[in-house]
């Protein structure tokens, strides 16, 4: 895996040495040498991550690392510390911050690779989304994200067979401040971490049970599971094991003995990058359903009817089963809006589409055409059933009255509806020949009368 890491040192040689084993690697690398540097370079160049020392003149890396996480368009770039400080304190300082990791300086070459080959992994994901969002966002159909928002008590799973370990982490997380679950069997944790909905899963890597890296492969590999952080509690100086961790897709780890406010800072940061992810995975299907649907009605669109019938036309000629369409019109709905207004005219247009909605099967597709046109399409049904299922609807539109103005008013719609399936067909049928069919129905019941129901003819 390649990717573009940003250096910010305010000594040269360091720079050059990190670029230089970076480099051998395969990565490519940008420099910086002071802080402000490093955020011109970030904001330009969007880095896919950030090595950045702390002890910097001027501006420090802490206040660089903070300035960047403030920043919407650099706030999801990961940032490593690598720092000659080695205080408790310095580390804590750092994640703080917003650091995604802080390494005391001289790193190990494997670790440094694997913490970087992490993140940037993490990095890409988000930045797909990231694209869906502004093209969403470009289009005025989601808002803004703000990763603190709904930063409510969390659900965090600890699978951990020491129990008496179990006992001082779950004291160390606070039960005040989030919900925490403990499971010491390996194998019954699997199930529940994929039926529990976690914000957050975090393993012993000590576990005797199971092998712990197996363990977090199979949580990584479950689907209901996939995106879920992973924090690994592995031994002060077990560098193997946690470079395989970070490989398989753990998110991030903490040394035994576990200092209460590092494991704070961590964790916060994981449920923070979730929240972040779940909003722009939230945007994304915001995004889709308001490609595809009608925003008036909640139907689907034309444009989702197009992508969908000529699959439903396919299904129906291969299986031999019919498929029938139905166009409605609501009659005279140009005099509801002259006499009543365009508000009103809306308000019968949703509730029209919500019987439409409670009418039909949920194998039945129901879309906005146009206007006041609406369109049902109703796999495996024969023209006699569709009929059927035509004038019930018409009948209870007929008879029911809509309300306006909270109850106070009442008015009296009708609606025309045209029918036609693949069963009387020509040879040469299309699903937009049906949709043809239907329509010339639709217009026959319009010009003979309007509120009836009118078959295509053979």
């Amino acid at each position: 895996m390649t990717a573009r890491v940003l250096v910010v040192d305010d000594l040269e040689p360091n720079v050059k040495l990190l670029e230089a084993k970076l480099r051998a690697e395969y990565f490519d690398v940008l420099g910086a040498y002071s802080g402000q540097e490093a955020l011109d370079i970030a904001s330009q160049e969007k880095p896919d991550i950030i090595l950045l020392d702390v002890m910097m003149p001027g501006m420090d890396g802490f206040e660089t690392c903070r300035k960047l996480k403030a920043n919407p368009e650099t706030m999801h770039i990961p940032v490593v510390m690598v720092t000659a400080l080695d205080q408790q304190a310095d580390r804590i300082v750092g994640l703080e911050a917003g650091a995604d990791d802080f390494l005391t300086k001289p790193v190990e070459d494997l670790a440094l690779f694997a913490r970087v080959r992490s993140l940037t992994r993490l990095k890409m994901m988000t930045d797909e989304l990231r694209a869906r969002y502004a093209t969403g966002k470009d289009l005025g159909i989601v808002g803004n994200i703000d990763p603190d928002a709904g930063a409510d008590e969390a659900r965090i799973f600890l699978i951990d067979d020491n129990d008496e370990q179990a006992a001082r982490m779950i004291s160390t997380l606070g039960v005040e401040a989030h919900h925490v679950t403990h499971e010491s069997d390996p194998e019954v944790a699997l199930n529940r971490a994929r039926e529990g909905d976690f914000d957050l899963i975090l393993v012993n890597m000590s576990i005797e049970a199971m092998d712990p890296l197996r363990l977090c492969s199979s949580i990584r590999s479950f689907e209901e599971t996939r995106l879920t952080p992973i924090l690994a509690i592995v031994r002060h100086g077990d560098t193997r094991k946690l470079v395989r961790a970070l490989d398989i897709g753990v998110n991030d780890y903490v040394t035994r003995p576990v200092d209460k406010n590092e494991l704070t800072a961590r964790v916060t940061t994981q449920l923070r990058r979730k929240r972040y992810v779940d909003q722009l995975r939230s945007s994304f299907q915001v995004s889709l359903e308001m490609a595809v649907t009608d925003q008036l009605t909640g139907l689907y669109n034309r444009r989702y009817l197009a992508s969908h019938l000529s699959a439903m036309f396919d299904r129906a000629y291969w299986t031999g089963r019919p498929l029938s369409v139905m166009i409605l019109d609501i009659d005279h709905f140009k005099e509801v809006n002259d006499s009543h207004g365009h508000d009103v005219g809306d308000r019968v247009l949703k509730e029209f589409a919500e019987r439409i909605s409670n009418s039909i099967r949920g194998i039945d597709l129901a879309c906005r055409y146009g206007g006041e046109e609406f369109l049902i399409a109703m796999p495996d049904t024969d023209l006699s059933f569709a009929s059927v299922v035509a004038e019930r609807l018409r009948q209870e539109i007929a008879s029911q009255k809509f309300h306006l103005n909270a109850g106070r008013d009442e008015l009296t719609v009708t609606v025309s509806i045209g029918l036609a399936s693949t069963e009387n067909g020509p040879e040469d049928d299309s699903a937009q020949k049906l949709i043809k069919r239907a329509d010339e129905a639709l217009y026959t019941a319009k010009t003979g009368g309007r509120n009836r129901v009118i078959q295509s003819a053979a």
